[in-house]
């Protein structure tokens, strides 16, 4: 089985974010960016099935030369080889598009995407990436186990969850449950120089368009001022959330 994982290069989400040119564009300035978590339970669950099941796995990032680091950390967990599309990651469908175009050519019979990633949170490139390539597809996927040419997933709905079977080639937008939190793993030295060993290779884009263009960012507004109120003074409470919290 042909695994491809696709990881997305994301801001750790202790990281402070400002913006730049009147609010129009990330400041990476001191930004520490990781494997985009969805994207490693996926890694992980990819790590299970070349364990277990002898399977190949290529991980793939849409970005520049900084994506790099992330790309050879995931290579550290045990990801076998690593393509990058030399371009900047735009919006969801240009990127679905350079990420399709590698997808026909590897013929895989497994893609593993997380649902969305934590800095955008746009929920589109596993989808759109199914229907470019012609795949089944599986979002919000909590659980996934192959045998032979049948998946059988697990996905979360809205009150519950729910159990599908596809024929691969399958897309999917994993999530926490796919695997667990306890089951990620952290990159030994051994992982580490072996991973500098591994293919890592760069290929240009398709020049795939872009559907939408982020017009500006704004930062939440900053938190009030936090007014106490004596328990033994229930109409003064009443009095505020009514008239300024306006909650009642």
């Amino acid at each position: 089985m042909k695994i491809l994982v696709c990881i997305s290069h994301v801001p750790d989400t202790t990281s402070k974010i400002n913006f730049t040119d009147n609010d129009t564009k990330f400041d990476t300035n001191g930004v520490q960016f990781v494997i985009n978590p969805n994207d490693e339970f996926g890694l992980t669950r990819a790590m299970w099935f070349k364990e277990k099941q002898g399977a190949t796995v290529d991980i793939i990032n849409v970005g520049g030369p900084e994506t790099e680091p992330t790309l050879r950390k995931a290579l550290a967990i045990g990801a076998d080889s690593a393509i990058r599309i030399n371009t900047e990651a735009l919006d969801g469908f240009q990127v679905a598009k350079e990420l399709s175009a590698v997808a026909k050519e590897g013929n895989y019979d497994l893609i593993i995407a997380g649902r969305e990633s934590i800095d955008y949170n746009g929920g589109m490139v596993p989808g759109m990436l199914a229907n470019l390539i012609g795949a089944s597809f599986v979002n919000t996927c909590i659980s996934l186990e192959v045998e032979g040419e049948t998946a059988t997933a697990i996905r979360e709905i809205d009150g519950g969850k729910e159990t599908v079977t596809a024929k691969l080639p399958l897309v999917i937008g994993g999530q926490k449950g796919l695997v667990e939190e306890s089951d990620l793993r952290i990159p030994n030295m051994r992982g580490i120089m072996m991973a500098r060993k591994k293919p890592l290779d760069v290929k240009e884009p398709q020049g795939a368009d872009t559907e939408t263009k982020a017009v500006s960012f704004e930062k939440p507004a900053p938190k009030g001022e936090v007014k106490l109120v004596s328990p033994d003074n229930l109409d003064e409470l009443i009095d505020l959330l009514h008239n300024e919290a306006k909650v009642i």
